[in-house]
């Protein structure tokens, strides 16, 4: 059942609210496959992670640069910028909570709609203009918005000032959710373990 939760992102209600569950901006990771079908350092340091959030309900601090740090504080300018040229109005939101998964997208638009910002340096940008297409490597983070969401559609806006915004659409892709699905409730199955068998550790350790 899909759960709204009111708060402003990357505050501590936000932190909280995703601590310890598996979400869109990773889900990528979780995807990730290692040599030969192996499983991935990425997604064993993310599994990792979520469970050492869960055993000491504490956030894990994650990793910033000053490109991202720059891209949060223009967020909204983006937000500006698409509802200018779609027309469309962006109603902002805090996170969701669907099942054992989250979701934070930019905005939810009407009724079916949602809105995913990235800003990117300007040789990147324009790459990604002259392409053309949908960026791949972001699939996963907004198909998995779109299921968390129980939406239809998502813009993708790469936005950096002086240049023009480029705005890509997809619509859900059933068999790539149905595949996320699996690849999300197995990664938080294996979470399961791995909390209970640390806790145990600890309880064993104690005796």
């Amino acid at each position: 059942m899909l759960e709204i939760i009111n708060c402003t992102q990357g505050s501590p209600e936000w932190a909280q609210a995703r601590l310890g569950i598996p979400t869109a901006s990773e889900f990528a990771s979780i995807l990730t496959k290692g040599r030969g079908g192996a499983e991935s350092r990425t997604r064993q340091t993310y599994l990792y992670k979520l469970a050492g959030e869960r055993l000491t309900g504490e956030v894990m601090e994650s990793f910033t640069s000053a490109h991202m740090e720059r891209g949060k504080l223009m967020e909204e300018e983006a937000r500006s910028a698409y509802s200018f040229v779609t027309g469309l109005n962006c109603e902002t939101v805090g996170f969701l909570r669907n099942g054992r998964a989250g979701a934070s997208p930019d905005a939810l638009i009407g009724k079916g709609g949602l809105l995913e910002i990235k800003t990117k340096l300007p040789h990147i940008l324009i790459e990604a203009l002259l392409k053309g297409e949908f960026p791949p490597e972001h699939k996963a983070q907004c198909q998995g918005q779109l299921w968390i969401a129980e939406r239809d559609w998502i813009d993708l806006a790469i936005y950096w000032p002086g240049l023009p915004i480029m705005i890509t659409r997809a619509h859900r892709d059933e068999a790539f959710i149905a595949e996320l699905g699996a690849a999300v409730a197995q990664f938080n199955e294996e979470l399961d373990r791995i909390v209970t068998q640390v806790a145990a550790y600890g309880r064993l350790e104690a005796a």
